[in-house]
């Protein structure tokens, strides 16, 4: 499971900004994933779970925010959801392979005190 692995990493990035604030405590840690990101977001909770067993994340919670995939079509100009893994626009049915959002995982903000 390389969810655990990323969780890990997050949480080591996220005590390094809270120290270098002062902060001493990590309330909450909010976390964007793409729905194409390669990350399964049950997943990412689970691991974070096990992260949880430890100090000092034992009070921490994680806000997931999953970002659903955006794509933009050259031929109308326009930005659209794609309705399946192949990215052809709703609106002229030209494919797209340009994917504005949806493969975004990034630590967005924390809570510290």
């Amino acid at each position: 499971m390389h969810e655990l692995a990323l969780i890990e990493e997050l949480c080591a990035l996220a005590l390094e900004a809270a120290s270098e604030q002062g902060a001493r405590t990590i309330h909450a840690l909010r976390v964007r994933i793409g729905d194409q990101a390669g990350v399964n977001a049950d997943a990412l909770q689970q691991a974070f779970a096990i992260v949880t067993l430890q100090s000092p994340w034992r009070e921490t919670t994680l806000d997931l925010d999953v970002v659903r995939t955006r794509c933009f079509c050259s031929n109308c100009s326009e930005a659209f959801t794609p309705l399946d893994v192949i990215h052809h626009c709703p609106r002229c049915g030209a494919l797209s392979s340009e994917v504005i959002a949806g493969r975004e995982l990034e630590l967005v903000s924390m809570e510290v005190s």
